[in-house]
């Protein structure tokens, strides 16, 4: 028998976290193969649809190194950059990073329902924030998005509305809707990972908030915001962890 080697053990290690990470979160059955497991889970996970094809060639890389199906019978040495990527790959599946410890570093800025909508512009204005949750009794009533504000007053302006009287008499609650839920933006929990805030914004084009609560219950208050100008980073943060 031959002597196991360090980067055969740590492939196989790695293999087989993904492996039973994947059955354990989407309820496989043992009795279907790994190369089946990521096939299936393609459909669900951005993350292994961006792998898929390396995933498929170490389920027979893996085959490979081993001797009759016996982990601890190695018979092939990966190369030492192989290891490296399947390793990486098993730590973003096994343990992903959470959008709101890696992404959501300050604080979020939320306006009132009868903030009048000049308050709500300068406050983007100021804070650089285009996308602001607005409360009503201390639930979520929607998100001041400032490109929805700009199309609604040019609208104002075009029907011949007074500008600066529309803008200092009007609420902010005039601007949002509850129908734009799940819609324009959505809530979630602070177990929300970087690939789940991604497959959102991928599923969803005109999603362009993920308001992120404690539970994910819209009568909390955020404690973070995710937005589309936040997308380039979340893949660097995947990309490097």
């Amino acid at each position: 028998m031959h002597l196991i080697k360090n980067g055969a053990v740590r492939f196989i290690n790695a293999y087989n976290t993904i492996d039973h990470t994947l059955r354990t979160i989407y309820n496989f059955k043992r009795n279907i193969s790994f190369s089946d497991v990521i096939r299936r889970s393609v459909g669900q996970s951005s993350l292994i649809r961006k792998y898929e094809d390396d995933l498929i060639d170490y389920s027979r890389l893996r085959n490979a190194i081993i001797h009759g199906g016996d982990d601890q019978y190695i018979i092939a040495e990966p190369h030492e950059d192989i290891v490296e990527e399947i390793e990486k790959i098993a730590k973003l599946i096994s343990t992903p990073p959470l959008a709101l410890q890696s992404l959501c570093k300050n604080s979020v800025y939320s306006v009132d329902f009868n903030s009048k909508i000049k308050k709500v512009i300068t406050l983007i204005s100021t804070t650089g924030y285009s996308n602001l949750p607005v409360y009503k009794d201390s639930s979520l009533l929607g998100v001041a998005n400032a490109n929805r504000i700009i199309k609604l007053l040019g609208q104002k302006l075009s029907n011949g509305v007074n500008a600066e009287e529309y803008l200092s008499n009007t609420n902010i609650e005039e601007v949002v809707s509850e129908r734009d839920y799940e819609t324009y933006y959505v809530v979630k929990d602070a177990q929300l990972t970087l690939e789940k805030a991604l497959n959102l914004f991928d599923e969803n084009r005109k999603l362009t908030a993920i308001i992120i609560t404690k539970t994910g219950n819209r009568a909390e208050k955020a404690i973070g915001i995710i937005t589309t100008a936040d997308v380039l980073d979340m893949n660097k943060i995947l990309e490097n962890y």
